[in-house]
């Protein structure tokens, strides 16, 4: 296995260290590729500096999507991680990976597959993933979906065959959050398994700056696979978008929305009759859901008749500007 590690970072130059010296330690042998958004905190010199570093791109977005595109297009492995600037990887992190690739723990299931799929002869395995400790569970999150089994995995914490991503053509750059989540949901239509792995474990590294010090990230610059989103607008839109984008306008989407929109506004609701928030503040939110979910189905309608195969439009074949500047030294 010829592995490649791509970290996207945004103004975490104390955490990104932490990373790379992690990555340095546990998997000495990969290809290491560090994505940086338009960082102003020295980042960029700091990872020239590194001879552990084999390449560094410059991107101009802050989308992580697009970081993580722009990694997938310079990596040479054959299997392709992505670890996130605040994550540590554990000791046991490398063979955990290896061994999610075996495929024993495939077991024959069926799936409703959307049409224009290239699928493979059997359920082979997508993506690699682990806990992030302590605090995660010993298991990742599925749901039943329209007859598919959607595994979900942290973003900041998964390998990928190439096969699949090249498949799948990466992931959508229209989504600012819920990049992740909506590659898993064409994993599933395309047949591929989410494999779990216990020892595939990272840590959360470096403390993270508080809000309003200086080069804290916007609050959705890098926030995917279970990370906190502030930022309702977008959350909505992202949801819509990928669940449109992949199940079509149906009352299984429908269904979906309302259920989500409703427990956020019942928890809204609680947080008034305590004192923590407002009447027109839960106002404000109730129109960012609706103005951003109107926005996101409009999104995956049109996703959908662009590009009836992958579901994807906005993958890493749909652009070749992403990079400002590459420092290759391999």
């Amino acid at each position: 296995m010829q592995l490649s590690v791509v970290v996207p970072t945004l103004n975490a130059r104390r955490r990104l260290v932490a990373c790379l010296d992690a990555l340095a330690a546990v998997a000495p042998e990969s290809e290491v590729v560090v994505v940086n958004g338009p960082s102003a905190d020295g980042t960029t010199g700091i990872v020239r500096e590194r001879e552990d570093v084999d390449v560094l791109v410059e991107v101009a977005d802050r989308n992580v999507n697009v970081m993580r595109n722009a990694g997938i297009e310079h990596a040479d492995g054959d299997r392709i991680a992505f670890v996130g600037q605040g994550r540590t990887v554990a000791a046991g992190w490398l063979a955990a990976l290896a061994d999610g690739f075996t495929g024993d723990h495939v077991h024959p299931r069926n799936h409703t597959f959307a049409e224009g799929y290239s699928l493979p002869e059997r359920s082979s395995i997508g993506a690699v993933t682990g806990p992030t400790l302590p605090t995660e569970g010993p298991a990742p999150e599925t749901r039943a979906i329209a007859g598919r089994e959607v595994t979900y995995f942290d973003g900041f914490n998964v390998a990928f065959s190439c096969e699949a991503l090249d498949g799948l053509d990466g992931f959508d750059e229209y989504l600012e959050t819920g990049g992740s989540r909506d590659l898993a949901h064409r994993l599933a239509a395309a047949g591929y398994d989410v494999a779990w792995r216990d020892g595939m474990a990272v840590r959360r590294g470096v403390k993270a700056p508080q809000r309003g010090d200086p080069g804290t990230p916007v609050p959705h610059a890098l926030s995917d696979g279970g990370q906190a989103e502030r930022d309702w607008y977008w959350k909505y839109r992202a949801l819509a978008y990928r669940l449109v984008k992949n199940y079509g306008l149906r009352p299984t989407t429908a269904r979906r929305l309302l259920s989500h929109a409703g427990s956020d506004a019942a928890a809204e609701l609680r947080d008034i009759v305590r004192g923590e928030a407002t009447p027109s503040g839960w106002a404000a939110t109730g129109r960012d859901v609706i103005t951003g979910t109107a926005r996101g189905q409009a999104g995956g309608v049109l996703a959908r008749w662009r590009d009836r195969g992958r579901r994807n439009p906005r993958g890493v074949s749909s652009r070749s500007d992403r990079a400002v500047a590459v420092y290759d030294r391999r």
